[in-house]
């Protein structure tokens, strides 16, 4: 995990006293790779991590304190997060 991704696991703890440790970085890293996933499938240009820390670190403000509702209710997600454990 890199230096920008850590500093986004700790955000998002601060955020979301509900979540892990464990749950945090899988968070983080999803976000992180969706964002850079879907920008390099619609074909668009790689800006970096700090464009990608940008994005993840909005999301994080605006949805943290929510996300394990979301992980909970979602089949395509929720066995990456059962039993407290993350990846």
């Amino acid at each position: 995990m890199n230096e920008y991704q850590q500093k986004l696991v700790e955000l998002l703890l601060e955020k979301n006293s509900s979540l892990s440790v464990h749950q945090a970085q899988t968070w983080v890293e999803l976000l992180w790779d969706d964002f850079e996933t879907t920008r390099a499938k619609a074909g668009r240009e790689y800006k970096g991590s700090e464009m990608t820390e940008r994005i993840v670190r909005q999301l994080i403000e605006n949805h943290g304190a929510r996300l394990h509702e979301f992980f909970a209710t979602n089949p395509k997600y929720k066995h990456l997060f059962e039993n407290g454990q993350g990846h």
